[in-house]
């Protein structure tokens, strides 16, 4: 099966690439794709900072493989240019480039086995036959050899034959090992095994009947080719982008995405990198850190900012607590000099898990010493340290919390945190003033029933009505303010009415793995899932508006790790196992007031070549708003997402309107007049 997608680059706003896509499909399979990113759009930000193929095109074009990323650069202009899924390719995560000069097209093969082929004007074909096949046997792929407009993939079971320039698999030779690589020489066709040898067939045989094949001699690894001088011709090209793609954590605060890698297995490299704008900051890594602690500096567990200093800033690791200033490190904590407990018998330095850190509104910074002997929740304020402990938070035979994270305070000046882990599905608040501590360790819902197959608690966040929520194995759950203090607490799991005639509800995603959330700017709430991509769902709880995943928008992938948003903006940022992905979505954070200065409509004015959505911001929560010509005929009317008001551009009948200057009238809610601010079109 083959798909054709091409790209249709509109008009830049903000240095916000709005780029569409119209999708080709011989089935109706696109159509609903198309209407997902029509409403939203989507940026992906991937690295390109490793290395790891190159290929030479026509006219001198150069294709780089870099990071599992790709990107072209062009000598001659010295201007490079990325792909990804939001521009054209079908997946990510490539593993594989070839090109192939007889169909004049580059081959992208991905790690799932899916693949690409581009031509020179850029149209990318998908060619998923053998990803979507079924088998045994190992399909990955080790490496490519090209004959004519043929490609040969060498494979865990032995090779497949790819037409580039028809775009289909030609034939698979099942040798029963895998190939490391392939050559055709004096009429014979080789397949080179480390585990097997090599084995020879004449090309004139059928190379599908393994008795055609024979062992010849032993393995011998493949002379690397000398391409020095064509790496050389990239080495002062610079697709931008971070330089790791792991963003297992990250944090918005004034108007810049604070990320870190997070843990993961094998062990994730030390990295913080800071997105401002297009402008990635990398913080210092390994390199400049080990040789100062003598530690490794790897799996960054959590981040926060100095509320009165954004350039200062604490992360929580594996091995203890990092100090940084302006990007620079500045100190270490760990038992040595704080109250930071081993999580080792025999305490090893690194293992002194700081899991779980935020600051309150006084500059405090607060966190969490998970499986520590000693230390469970503590506070660092005027460079001094407070032990705020309690017995349900040194519940893990006798240490504290296994994975104590995702602190935060909530707006009466709670710390809530979680515990993720398997050994006890935890939520926890805390009030500093009083010093009082609430463990919720049982989950019973609205019916009475107790939620035995909840294993994770694994985040939390505050709605804009107050209410605490809470991501689990087993779906969202809402904790009320009147169950805060509560003996015996009442969480409630959503009920979604069928609307089917039988007065049936079901729980909102129930049974599914929520890893992150987060409340946009019209109290919609964001759902991010272990394998089931993102989930946006209604103020109001109970409507599913949106369920993006990899295979019906650009999502990188279905594993996402965190989430978080841009409330003056509405973009959303998802952190996947694959690398960093965004969307523009449809909602703000609200404003106190409206103002002239914070009301303004973008792009204004709207030229003839712009066809996407027309934004109103600067609103107040649920503000009404009303379009109208010149001389009063109403053209559009609703309410505000948040601070955001959203219009097509077209009339109430759905008809593009024609040139001219329309009026746009504000209300809050409660029916206060608002302020005016002016759209031109031109058509």
């Amino acid at each position: 099966m083959t798909k054709t997608i091409k790209r249709y680059f509109h008009q830049t706003f903000r240095d916000f690439h709005s780029i569409s896509l119209s999708f080709r499909f011989g089935k109706a399979l696109g159509v609903g794709l198309f209407l997902l990113l029509s409403s939203f759009t989507w940026r992906s930000y991937l690295s390109y900072s490793t290395p790891q193929q190159i290929v030479q095109a026509e006219g001198g074009l150069i294709y780089v493989l870099a990071s599992n990323g790709l990107y072209a650069y062009n000598p001659k202009d010295q201007s490079v240019r990325t792909f990804d899924k939001v521009n054209g390719l079908s997946d990510c995560n490539i593993s594989h480039i070839a090109y192939n000069k007889v169909s004049h097209r580059l081959l992208i093969v991905y790690a799932n086995q899916n693949i690409d082929l581009m031509d020179r004007s850029g149209e990318v074909t998908n060619l998923s036959a053998y990803h979507n096949t079924t088998m045994t046997a190992d399909k990955t792929v080790n490496s490519i050899y090209l004959s004519g407009r043929y490609a040969y993939l060498a494979t865990g079971f032995g090779i497949v034959k790819l037409n580039t320039a028809a775009v289909e698999v030609s034939d698979t030779y099942n040798l029963g090992f895998s190939v490391d690589y392939i050559y055709i020489r004096n009429n014979a066709f080789f397949a080179a095994s480390a585990k097997q040898g090599v084995y020879s067939a004449q090309l004139t045989a059928n190379l599908a009947d393994r008795n055609n094949w024979h062992r010849v001699g032993n393995y011998v690894a493949p002379t690397p080719e000398d391409q020095s001088a064509l790496w050389a011709k990239v080495a002062n090209a610079n697709p931008g982008g971070p330089r790791y793609n792991h963003f297992g954590f990250m944090r918005f605060h004034k108007g810049k995405l604070y990320t870190c890698g997070g843990y993961g297995a094998p062990f994730r490299p030390g990295t913080i990198q800071v997105l401002g704008g297009n402008t990635w900051q990398i913080y210092e890594d390994a390199a400049q850190i080990q040789p100062k602690t003598g530690l490794s500096y790897q799996d960054i567990y959590c981040i926060d900012i100095d509320p009165k200093d954004e350039n200062h800033l604490f992360a929580g690791a594996r091995n203890g607590l990092y100090e940084f200033q302006d990007g620079h490190f500045k100190a270490f904590y760990n038992h040595k000099n704080a109250p930071i407990g081993f999580s080792t018998n025999d305490k090893s330095k690194e293992y002194e898990l700081v899991t779980g850190l935020k600051f309150d509104a006084n500059a405090s910074l607060w966190l969490f010493n998970s499986q520590s002997q000693t230390a469970s929740l503590l506070q660092y304020s005027d460079r001094k340290w407070t032990t705020h402990t309690a017995p349900a938070l040194m519940s893990f035979n006798g240490r504290s919390l296994a994975n104590a994270e995702k602190l935060m305070f909530d707006s009466r000046g709670r710390l809530w945190f979680v515990n993720n882990n398997w050994t006890l599905a935890s939520l926890y608040s805390y009030q500093p003033e009083s010093k009082t501590l609430h463990a919720f360790t049982s989950f019973t819902n609205e019916d009475g029933t107790t939620l035995k197959e909840l294993w994770n608690v694994r985040c939390v966040v505050e709605d804009k009505e107050g209410n605490i929520w809470i991501g689990t194995n087993v779906g969202p759950l809402m904790l009320p303010p009147n169950q805060f203090d509560s003996n015996s607490p009442v969480f409630q799991q959503i009920k979604v009415p069928r609307n089917d005639g039988t007065g049936y509800a079901d729980y909102l995603l129930s049974g599914v793995d929520i890893t992150a959330m987060a409340i946009d700017g019209a109290n919609r709430k964001w759902f991010a899932t272990n394998g089931n991509g993102v989930y946006l769902v209604s103020s109001n709880n109970i409507e599913e508006l949106r369920h993006f995943t990899a295979e019906n928008s650009p999502l990188l992938s279905n594993a996402i790790e965190s989430i978080s948003i841009n409330d003056v903006t509405g973009e959303v940022f998802f952190g996947t196992d694959q690398g960093l992905c965004s969307c523009r979505a449809d909602a703000t954070e609200a404003q106190e007031e409206m103002t002239e200065a914070s009301v303004y409509a973008y792009p204004n004015p709207v030229r003839p070549d712009y066809t996407g959505p027309i934004h109103v911001t600067g609103l107040t929560y649920n503000a009404d708003v009303k379009i109208t010509t010149s001389n009063g005929t109403l053209v559009k009317e609703g309410r505000s997402n948040g601070g955001l008001f959203t219009w097509d551009g077209c009339d109430k009948q759905g008809k593009r309107v024609a040139s001219g200057i329309y009026m746009v009238e504000t209300a809050t809610q409660d029916g206060k007049k608002g302020v005016v601010c002016k759209i031109a079109i031109l058509n």
